[in-house]
């Protein structure tokens, strides 16, 4: 069997690490992963062109690993895909001569007959399952549709990634089997807009016949709603999840973007009114649920007092987990063309003072949890210390939450161990099995 060395490097969303692993599993059991760039037969970057900041990180990337290759002997191929080759693929291509590949979303999927055509190898046979899984023995992402039938003001998904396109719930429910026959004990569901799915399937049950199918798979320990859209939480739903109890966990990650009525407006946002009203209601369903958001300052347009409003609104609803991020002015999106714009300096610094205050919060919200009994996924080894495991409670998603830092007997990647805590932080837990 021939090998083929490869250097991956996959920026951006989860989205978009689901992207990579089956890129990468297209490569066949043949596939070596190599630390080293200039010793791999094959460079892969996958990326993300979601806004300004991400772009620049993409680029970078590329450059960096066209400057390590470049005096190899033989030199490896340099593959770039992903979200900025859609967006600016033309352009690029002229200013990167070093890329030897370069793939749109759509293309993905040729990668392994281009790049062993280019090699001048016999196209590898892909591998059984449609993923090399790349997070460890703890999780795994599933992507359960491409796309976004929203239109929000500030947003380049759609014009990246095209309208809703939801998967069948067949190939789902097959993909999350290969997943937990290799002993993974958590799913998370991701897409741009998880209410969303089935839509353009005209399943009018929606996202709960996907669920039907899933939450009864044998191994599923765990199973995590991220990205769930305020207008698509409604009652039924909430019902439906309610009553299905574990392996559902009680966690809701819902992009609010921001709780002034008239920044809701502005930003074409699906769900316009007051906020509280969908925290509310979840709440009403699950009690101790744990909430997690994401904001925007400095949108065109906000004023000081819809800001301080904002301020007030994460204190009074108490997010386990919050995002903030500075608005970033988009070619292409509507908010591009708005007037008021609001400098730089003061978006950043209103998004410090909010995350000042979530700090409070999140440490505020943790120590409650010092003293009690909680299971633990266990990730991966503490890179530092020895005998200490990185892992997470039902509260705490991977790669955007804290962690829990967990040592004792049966502590090891994949186990789900119940530890006490003992010790809380700002962001972070610390536990004994």
């Amino acid at each position: 069997m021939q090998t083929m060395r490869v250097h991956t490097v996959s920026l951006g969303c989860p989205k978009n690490r689901v992207d990579t692993e089956r890129m990468l599993a297209g490569l066949g059991p043949g596939l070596t992963p190599c630390d080293d760039p200039a010793a791999a037969d094959l460079v892969l970057v996958n990326t993300c062109g979601f806004i300004a900041p991400a772009v620049a990180e993409s680029v970078r990337v590329v450059l960096d690993l066209a400057a390590a290759v470049a005096e190899a002997a033989p030199r490896p191929l340099l593959a770039v895909a992903g979200c900025l080759v859609n967006r600016y693929g033309a352009e690029l291509q002229k200013e990167l001569p070093e890329v030897d590949l370069w793939l749109r979303i759509e293309e993905e999927g040729e990668l392994a007959a281009r790049a062993a055509a280019a090699l001048k190898r016999r196209a590898p046979k892909p591998l059984p399952f449609a993923r090399a899984l790349s997070t460890g023995p703890g999780f795994a992402f599933l992507k359960i549709g491409e796309g976004c039938g929203n239109a929000c003001a500030f947003c380049t998904i759609p014009s990246i990634r095209g309208p809703l396109c939801s998967r069948p719930v067949r190939d789902l429910a097959a993909e999350a089997r290969g997943i937990l026959d290799q002993g993974v004990p958590e799913l998370v569901l991701v897409a741009q807009d998880l209410t969303a799915w089935g839509r353009d399937l005209g399943d009018r049950h929606g996202l709960r016949t996907l669920l039907d199918a899933l939450l009864p798979l044998p191994g599923l320990a765990r199973l995590r709603l991220m990205y769930l859209y305020p207008a698509g939480l409604t009652p039924d739903l909430l019902g439906y999840l309610a009553a299905a109890g574990p392996p559902l966990v009680p966690y809701f990650d819902i992009p609010l973007q921001h709780a002034h009525p008239a920044m809701l407006k502005a930003m074409g946002r699906p769900f316009a009114k007051d906020p509280r009203l969908v925290l509310d209601r979840v709440r009403s369903f699950f009690p101790d649920a744990a909430l997690r958001t994401s904001l925007i300052t400095g949108f065109p347009g906000e004023t000081l007092a819809q800001y301080r409003s904002l301020v007030k609104f994460v204190q009074e609803a108490r997010f386990h987990h919050l995002g903030v991020f500075a608005y970033c002015d988009e070619e292409g999106t509507r908010s591009f063309r708005m007037p008021d714009k609001v400098p730089a300096r003061a978006a950043q610094a209103r998004r410090r003072r909010i995350m000042e205050v979530q700090a409070e919060i999140s440490a505020e919200i943790l120590a409650g949890y010092v003293g009690q009994a909680l299971d633990i996924v266990v990730d991966a080894p503490h890179p530092e210390w020895p005998g200490l495991h990185v892992g997470r409670a039902w509260f705490q998603a991977p790669e955007v939450d804290g962690a829990t830092y967990v040592s004792g007997p049966g502590v090891a990647p994949g186990a789900v161990v119940r530890a006490e805590v003992e010790e809380s932080q700002t962001y972070d837990l610390v536990a004994l099995a």
